[in-house]
């Protein structure tokens, strides 16, 4: 990403209604590219990573290594289960037939995920309150840090036909807004 487009980025996450309409504009070019895409490739069968970005892979890691962490902090990050059902939106495109579409469906499953982490630390914080010898709102305060870094992430990296294996769409494996044209044969 260039330097324009990143500070595109930057200062769509800082305003909320100006930036969604700008983003929208950077992102619009991979989502009619994933809408091509989807009308004439398969999509592949579904996988998950749990919570991408080495997330679900650092955490277990870890677990395995310490097992007083394992026993504390559970083997795999507590609020996995929305990033499997945001794994889920993003695999077929949120079902989107239009580009339009598409991105209003990216940008509902990373709200939604964001909600999840958040709704997740709210009804378990007086548990692991307990647990991590916390107060219940140093519980929620956690979560809610987490789920909005975790949603500056996605926006930010999860675009349509990127190539990166996290992308929207990436049950359809052709999709890049980065290929090279192929030269015509003569």
């Amino acid at each position: 990403m260039k330097a324009p487009e990143l500070s595109l980025v930057l200062a769509c996450l800082a305003v909320p209604v100006q930036a969604q309409e700008l983003m929208r504009g950077v992102e619009m070019p991979g989502h009619r590219a994933l809408i091509e895409q989807r009308g004439t490739g398969e999509l592949t069968e579904f996988e998950t990573d749990g919570c991408s970005g080495g997330m679900s892979a650092s955490w277990r890691l870890v677990a395995d290594t310490f097992p007083e962490f394992a026993r504390l902090y559970e083997e795999r990050p507590p609020w996995e289960d929305c990033c499997v059902i945001h794994d889920r939106a993003y695999h077929n495109a949120g079902g989107a037939l239009r580009a339009e579409d598409s991105f209003d469906a990216r940008l509902s499953a990373d709200q939604t995920l964001r909600s999840c982490v958040k709704e997740h630390g709210n009804a378990h914080a007086e548990e692991y309150a307990i647990r991590y010898d916390m107060t219940p709102d140093q519980v929620r305060s956690a979560h809610s840090i987490t789920a909005e870094g975790m949603y500056m992430a996605v926006r930010f990296g999860g675009g349509p036909c990127t190539g990166l294996p996290w992308r929207w769409g990436f049950g359809y494996p052709n999709c890049s807004v980065f290929a090279l044209p192929t030269p015509a044969r003569e």
